[in-house]
């Protein structure tokens, strides 16, 4: 298998992060510690957990990683959504970011089918 950095998953969620860092820029300051800390850590989570179960010993790990990997990105649509309705972020830009981690979910699934066969 090849490394981590090499899977279209994780540089997809490289992807999601980085955007994620650039919106949550033009949430409120007042937010910095709260929605904007998280909404951050939910999508910095995505990535490193592929990463972390790629480096683990076992096909069952890695899939239990990409699980964890799926959790954070429902938390983070769940921020995104939050987001929108406290009319913090625009709603183009939102749906924008929502149609990515939908692409990043089934990639992940994706993935997780395929491990989950061998």
């Amino acid at each position: 298998m090849a490394g981590y950095r090499d899977l279209k998953v994780w540089q997809s969620a490289m992807q999601l992060a980085e955007d994620v860092y650039r919106l949550t820029e033009h949430l409120p300051k007042h937010e910095l510690f709260s929605l904007t800390s998280q909404m951050r850590r939910a999508a910095v989570s995505v990535p490193s957990n592929i990463a972390e179960g790629h480096g683990r010993n076992s096909s069952k790990e890695f899939n239990h990683f990409l699980g964890i990997a799926l959790g954070s990105l429902s938390e983070l649509e769940t921020q995104l959504h939050l987001s929108q309705r406290l009319t913090y972020l625009e709603e183009q830009k939102v749906t924008l970011l929502l149609k990515a981690t939908d692409e990043t979910a089934k990639m992940l699934q994706g993935l997780k089918k395929s491990l989950a066969k061998n």
